[in-house]
């Protein structure tokens, strides 16, 4: 039974690039089957939209801090957001 559908903007700085994070954040994503996209920021942060089961995008929040190999999280920003994925996960540009 599928549970209660949300969807999640989310900001993540520190060493987040050139450290794969867009890689494995795709993995992850699927993984929990969830829906949405990733990039890199000119900033230098990743950004991303989570979108699925409620309980799936707190995992997947909460693995965000985490991250790859390689990778310093310093903040993980969150804001809810419409629901506008895309029905698989990719990385964009």
């Amino acid at each position: 039974m599928q549970g209660k559908q949300r969807a999640v903007r989310v900001r993540i700085s520190g060493r987040v690039q050139g450290v794969s994070y867009r890689v494995w954040t795709r993995g992850e994503a699927v993984r929990l089957r969830l829906s949405g996209w990733v990039r890199n920021e000119r900033d230098g942060s990743v950004a991303a939209l989570i979108a699925g089961d409620d309980a799936q995008v707190t995992a997947m929040i909460e693995r965000f801090w985490q991250g790859p190999p390689g990778a310093a999280v310093s903040n993980v920003d969150v804001e809810e957001a419409s629901s506008d994925a895309p029905v698989d996960f990719r990385i964009i540009a």
